[in-house]
């Protein structure tokens, strides 16, 4: 049986503008940005303005974004009314509220929003500016997201063209534009592509911020699963803990990004045969996931998965059936007893039912999982 694959990379390649300080800090010489009299009134409703981003500054670290929704468009209609629908602030938080709808999965709100938000950065400071790259890198990502590869791969090669000229060849945004066509690349399995990108993203965080920066534990864990993929393995497990060790260090031992981590390096030991080791990095990826998320959330599904996987690929049917009906619990108590995310850990009981001789219960899972197919394909 092949296993799930690797946890999700928790290393969130989109970027907030926050201000129009912020936004503009870096932007090229040429750039004029003409000074501004504010009336009373006016710097009042900056004020209101810069008082919602950090509102949702708040929101969005809290992970609250159904929250940030409503603040962003507050935010949204105060640049719009005090400074006009043209304006760098109206650009800044159309690209903050398409964030928040993006992170929501709302894709369909999200892009015209990304799009408006750098025709409007376009039209208020010229054709390269660090607010444009930001909004070209977050639409990337979301099409990335959505498998709209083509579509993606121009977003991140304009970012990256904007932010090296804008902010220069050792910024961290270049940076991150980097790592993000990275992983575009190594989805498309071009790895030789998707490597110089990496190597480049890292040591410019490394330049940064030093070797113990989270930004550098990311990129490792990225660039960790590309050599996983290509079966180098020596250099995937020493990124791996390289990453381990500065999340540790960073969050402590019992963060998600550590669970993360030791979930791949798991993958990576049970790819090269080394199953104690493998047994023991998915169970310490699941008990520190169920201490942060709890015992029954969902979250602990990809874990979960890949030890079942495990335990049935080293015909240990008995520990993959417990596994495989907690994941059936946990995702019935999530969704429902209908839903079709039942149909994968059915699939796989079904399986191993008939691997131990337990026909009974098979053919059981088997017609449980005929009428839940049948009612989705109606």
């Amino acid at each position: 049986m092949g296993q799930p694959g690797p946890a999700k990379l928790w290393y969130s390649r989109t970027r907030m503008i926050l201000t129009q300080r912020q936004a503009c800090l870096r932007a090229i010489a040429r750039v004029v940005l003409f000074a501004t009299i504010f009336t009373a009134s006016a710097s009042a409703q900056q004020a209101q303005w810069e008082a919602l981003n950090q509102q949702l500054t708040s929101l969005y670290q809290n992970r609250r974004y159904q929250e940030g929704v409503t603040v962003a468009e507050q935010a949204l209609q105060v640049a719009e009314q005090a400074f006009g629908p043209t304006h760098f602030n109206v650009a800044t938080s159309l690209n903050n509220l398409a964030e928040m709808y993006r992170l929501l999965g709302d894709f369909e709100k999200a892009e015209p929003l990304y799009q408006r938000a750098m025709r409007v950065s376009e039209m208020s400071i010229g054709p390269e500016n660090t607010l444009l790259a930001a909004a070209l890198n977050n639409l990337g990502e979301m099409y990335r997201v959505q498998n709209k590869l083509t579509a993606a791969e121009p977003m991140y090669r304009q970012a990256i063209q904007i932010r090296e000229k804008t902010l220069g060849p050792e910024s961290s945004d270049l940076a991150q534009s980097l790592n993000n066509l990275a992983l575009l690349f190594a989805k498309q399995n071009r790895y030789e592509e998707a490597r110089p990108l990496y190597e480049r993203a890292l040591g410019i965080y490394r330049n940064t911020f030093g070797d113990d920066h989270v930004l550098v534990a990311a990129t490792s864990s990225n660039m960790a699963e590309l050599y996983r993929e290509n079966q180098q393995f020596s250099e995937a497990e020493k990124l791996y803990k390289k990453a381990i060790e500065i999340h540790e260090k960073q969050f402590g031992k019992m963060h998600p990004n550590v669970a993360m981590n030791r979930n791949n390096l798991a993958l990576l030991y049970s790819a090269q045969n080394k199953p104690k080791e493998a047994e023991r990095g998915f169970l310490e990826a699941i008990s520190i996931q169920e201490k942060v998320y709890g015992a029954d959330s969902t979250i602990l599904g990809t874990t979960l998965g890949n030890l079942a996987g495990f335990y049935q690929d080293h015909a240990r049917y008995g520990d993959a059936e417990l596994i495989w009906q907690r994941i059936l619990r946990i995702t019935e108590n999530r969704y429902g007893s209908d839903s079709g995310s039942l149909a994968a850990p059915l699939r796989q009981l079904a399986e191993i039912y008939r691997a131990q001789e337990k026909y009974e219960l098979a053919e059981q899972t088997e017609a449980r999982l005929e009428i839940l197919t049948a009612q989705h394909q109606e």
